[in-house]
């Protein structure tokens, strides 16, 4: 697809800012109002891309003490089939989590099974997109500060960005950042579902999206029909330990797929014939860029910064290609040819640190984040010493305690999870499946992709589509394999990431 800049109006009309409550079906008090988001599709954009429908809702601020009177705005989507009758209508969520999700229905216009059959919501939750937004103030230190260096002066600098992010996030987005939370979003997801005025709806989540439709399905149970949650964090857990698995599962992916691949294409990459020796290229190279940055069109090349490339690589085998081509160009082996990345908004990492930091507690200080960060740096040093929930270390945390998801009472759930997922790793899965009740686990053999469905794995294709559009849920866990590497040049279609770049490209 083509992935030029365009500029584009989008129209979102506010809804009445009546409220209901977000607990029995009742006749809807507030009203979306409907509009095209664009007139005419972008470059690149799937046939039918017109239909999308852009509109918002408003919600209290503090589900519980809504009679305070503050109220925020949630930005949404739609996306209905051709003929105009939809059987069932189904919730969409990218992750992040924070991720803004409007863009999503656009993923499926290429999957028909579901896009003719049902109406297809994409919502930016709040604090994100065009939703009422929060902000960290622009500050991030990502890429400032390398985490392998414990020396004093630098892990002063390291944990001290950490707090400060922690000032930012929460001075910077007021009062609203203390009611980001999953436990006020569910809520927001309820009255959605009543203001379109149905009883029930079906879920379909990615990534930080399975935990956001474990905990809805938890809060409401009677209102969701059908629920796939694709590429699971164990939602059973607190978010501190989810984030404590990130170095060994980016570590398995980049070991066992990424760096034989890379090695398998030397002729193209010349970074090594081996996997070790493309990791000793990328060791030798990191080093190099510590000593002396490289400056690019896209931005400023540091050692941790190359760290960043790769971790943002091993989401999709589709990013395989073009991140070895920047690490080759980074490591002097190959012309440049420079390509610009794409960049993300703050309201998405003001929402993710305060649904990080808000959620659950985070046990220890400073002097436990020295040591974890050491421990699992040099068990696993790509990603190891990256402390993604440090900040909330620092965090002045409201009393939020969430419900516990265990899945009773709750409809048939479908999970599917790839073997060497490097940012929800099969382990977490197999424990939050143990402890949901009714869960079943589609397990996807040879594969690491983040974000499965849709993606041109036919086999999780079919068994999601039997399940969500059908309404067959397996009788017990199932595999599928996984779809082979690409060789260089090659793609297998979209990803979860095509929802970001459909953003990008509306300047949404």
């Amino acid at each position: 697809m083509s992935r030029r800049k365009i500029a584009a109006a989008l129209a979102v009309v506010t809804a009445s800012s009546l409220l209901i409550a977000p607990q029995a079906l009742a006749e809807p008090v507030q009203r979306i109002e409907w509009q095209k988001c664009f007139d005419t599709p972008p470059p690149g954009f799937p046939a039918g891309s017109e239909r999308l429908e852009c509109g918002s809702f408003t919600a209290p601020m503090d589900w519980n003490n809504p009679r305070n009177g503050k109220t925020i705005t949630i930005a949404v989507s739609r996306l209905t089939p051709k003929n105009g009758t939809a059987k069932s209508t189904v919730f969409t969520n990218p992750g992040g989590p924070g991720g803004p999700g409007r863009t999503m229905p656009l993923l499926y216009l290429e999957r028909p099974r579901l896009s003719e059959n049902a109406e297809i919501i994409g919502i930016d939750v709040r604090g994100t997109g065009a939703s009422s937004n929060v902000t960290c103030g622009s500050f991030n230190t990502d890429g400032q500060v390398d985490p392998r260096d414990r020396s004093k002066a630098n892990l002063d600098l390291l944990y001290g960005g950490m707090e400060l992010l922690a000032k930012f996030c929460q001075t910077k987005s007021g009062e609203f950042g203390r009611y980001v939370s999953t436990d006020q979003t569910v809520k927001d997801l309820d009255l959605l579902r009543q203001v379109l005025g149905k009883k029930k709806v079906s879920w379909l989540g990615y990534s930080g999206g399975s935990w956001m439709g474990a905990y809805y399905a938890t809060y409401f149970p009677k209102t969701l029909d059908r629920i796939v949650l694709d590429s699971n964090v164990d939602w059973t857990l607190p978010w501190q330990p989810i984030f404590d698995d990130w170095g060994m599962a980016f570590e398995r992916r980049f070991r066992v797929d990424f760096l034989p691949w890379v090695a398998k294409y030397d002729d193209v990459y010349h970074l090594g014939k081996t996997g070790e020796e493309v990791r000793r290229s990328y060791e030798r190279t990191r080093a190099a860029l510590n000593e002396q940055p490289v400056t690019r069109p896209e931005g400023v090349y540091n050692g941790v910064t190359l760290d960043l490339l790769l971790r943002g690589t091993l989401y999709s085998k589709d990013s395989f290609a073009s991140g070895a081509q920047t690490f080759a160009e980074l490591a002097g082996a190959v012309p440049a040819r420079m390509n610009a990345l794409a960049s993300y908004p703050d309201a998405q990492l003001g929402t993710a640190y305060s649904i990080l930091c808000n959620d659950t507690p985070f046990h220890g200080d400073r002097k436990y984040l020295e040591r974890d960060g050491a421990r699992d740096g040099a068990k696993w040093p790509l990603v190891g010493y990256t402390q993604i929930a440090g900040p909330c270390a620092f965090w002045d945390r409201p009393n939020i305690k969430l419900k516990q998801p265990t899945g009773t009472g709750v409809a048939p759930t479908l999970m599917v999870q790839s073997v060497r997922d490097p940012a929800t790793p099969l382990e977490q899965a197999q424990r939050a499946h143990r402890n949901f009740k009714g869960s079943v686990l589609l397990t996807v053999e040879g594969e690491g992709d983040h974000g499965i469905y849709g993606f041109g794995n036919a086999c999780v294709d079919d068994v999601v589509e039997r399940y969500l559009v059908d309404g067959v849920t397996p009788a017990k866990d199932l595999t599928c394999p996984g779809v082979p590497l690409p060789a260089p040049g090659q793609s297998s279609g979209t990803s979860l990431a095509t929802a970001q770049q459909f953003a990008t490209q509306l300047g949404w």
